[in-house]
């Protein structure tokens, strides 16, 4: 679980995530893992030091409302955009033998795409719950920092999170992990929403 944090509901473009019940979906794959008896290792991203969301002293750098670790379950905090490079996740994998992961979190193409391809990378089998992610549009990279929103939604350069997510679904399927969502991994009859 990836960077489900409430750093991210602080900032305006929140307004613009891709899925609003990104901790409902998180859950619901928790909820799977721990019934299977699976390892649920929970990621946060922090940049200390720099007076931001994701500056620990922020008091934001934590799970999302409703998403809580059981005893047992890691909780790592990171500085890089994948969840291998700055923690010790592949030793806790390891030290657990496993083999295969499913990827979510926050930001579809950022966090949860490198980590997935890292993952792969490293010979983990990836299984990417493209609905238990969630991004916001991206701006260009010729537009003014800091734009409001309306801005940023506003203009035609700018990403949207229908394209984001498609995008990331062509790179990674077939490729670096297999693309599935919740109600498929958790075999729900009746899905959520």
């Amino acid at each position: 679980m990836i960077d489900v944090q409430e750093s991210f509901r602080q900032r305006p473009n929140w307004a613009a995530i891709s899925e609003p019940r990104i901790a409902e979906q998180v859950d619901r794959l928790v909820r799977m893992a721990r019934d299977a008896g699976d390892l649920v290792v929970w990621v946060l991203h922090t940049e200390p030091g720099t007076g931001n969301v994701f500056d620990p002293e922020s008091g934001f750098v934590r799970l999302l409302d409703d998403l809580r670790p059981q005893p047992g379950e890691p909780v790592l905090t990171k500085t890089s955009h994948n969840a291998f490079t700055t923690t010790n996740l592949q030793q806790t994998l390891t030290a657990h033998g496993i083999r295969e992961l499913v990827v979510c979190g926050i930001r579809t193409e950022q966090c949860c795409e490198t980590t997935a391809r890292v993952a792969s990378d490293y010979g983990y089998a990836i299984t990417f719950a493209v609905d238990a992610t969630a991004t916001q549009p991206i701006p260009h990279w010729d537009a003014p920092a800091d734009r409001p929103l309306a801005e940023v939604l506003a203009d035609p350069r700018t990403l949207g999170t229908d394209e984001i997510i498609a995008r990331t679904r062509y790179a990674l399927a077939g490729r670096f992990a297999t693309i599935a969502t919740v109600d498929e991994l958790t075999g729900a009859t009746n899905p959520v929403g």
